[in-house]
């Protein structure tokens, strides 16, 4: 018996499945996420913060003697420079300045991510050797969108978008000038990557190759720190390597390297 009819019948009563599968799997990637917080942040620029005074800068790929960092968004203004890093999440977020990781909770489910502040203190710093200006003029900011309620005590440069605006509003001390705003626009713009897939590519592979050297490198046991490489200065174990904790002297953890 020729089945082909029941089989083109069913294709054409089920195609479409197909399309509806691949768009549910793309909006709840971790990509559409983030394109979503960033669009929102930029949406509460656009219409809360005055156009002369505050310059938006989006998606900037800068180059760094590792490879490239990415900064979701950089507002210029006479206030000051603000460096935002946008976190899309959802459920109960637990972490605090000096933790290497925080932790979102849905329900019974855990999972940890890096602590936006230290993330974002690698894009203040290259801005500002890129800049050679006064580090109190740049001010890191962390915003989060979406269903995130923070369960422990958050300083005031981590909020979500209200609050952002808010501590943008709140710097009313100029600490640059017109022509210092115009100028650092311009260093920017001229320092920054093209805006293209391939600059996009490239820096997704440079953060993937650290996330696979974090994963193979060990954590502190102690503070769950990055561990650095050392050596025994004294002793009688002098030249031999162990695992140091980078938080080192606050944190004393180590771990021996295998013979």
């Amino acid at each position: 018996m020729d089945f082909s009819p029941v089989y083109d019948q069913l294709f054409g009563m089920l195609w479409y499945l197909i399309p509806l599968a691949l768009f549910i799997s793309l909006i709840k990637s971790p990509w559409f996420k983030g394109v979503v917080g960033e669009v929102i942040v930029n949406l509460a620029a656009k219409f809360f913060l005055d156009k002369q005074q505050y310059h938006l800068i989006k998606n900037v790929t800068l180059p760094t003697e590792e490879g490239t960092t990415q900064i979701d968004h950089i507002i210029v203004s006479r206030f000051g420079v603000f460096v935002i890093e946008t976190k899309n999440m959802k459920g109960w977020i637990f972490g605090s300045v000096n933790q290497p990781y925080w932790t979102q909770q849905i329900y019974k489910h855990k999972s940890k991510f890096q602590n936006p502040l230290r993330q974002n203190y690698k894009h203040v710093k290259t801005l500002e050797s890129a800049l050679a200006i006064d580090p109190a003029g740049i001010h890191s900011l962390i915003v989060f969108v979406g269903d995130a309620t923070f369960k422990t005590e958050m300083p005031a440069n981590v909020t979500f978008v209200r609050g952002y605006i808010r501590y943008i509003k709140d710097k009313q001390n100029p600490v640059l000038s017109q022509a210092q705003v115009r100028l650092i626009i311009k260093q920017i713009e001229r320092g920054r990557l093209e805006r293209s897939v391939k600059t996009h590519i490239e820096h997704a592979r440079h953060v993937q190759a650290i996330v696979e050297k974090k994963a193979t490198d060990p954590s502190c046991p102690r503070c769950s720190s990055a561990m650095v490489l050392r050596e025994v200065k004294k002793g009688q174990n002098t030249g031999q390597q162990f695992w140091g904790c980078s938080q080192f002297p606050k944190c004393r953890g180590s771990i021996k390297t295998s013979a």
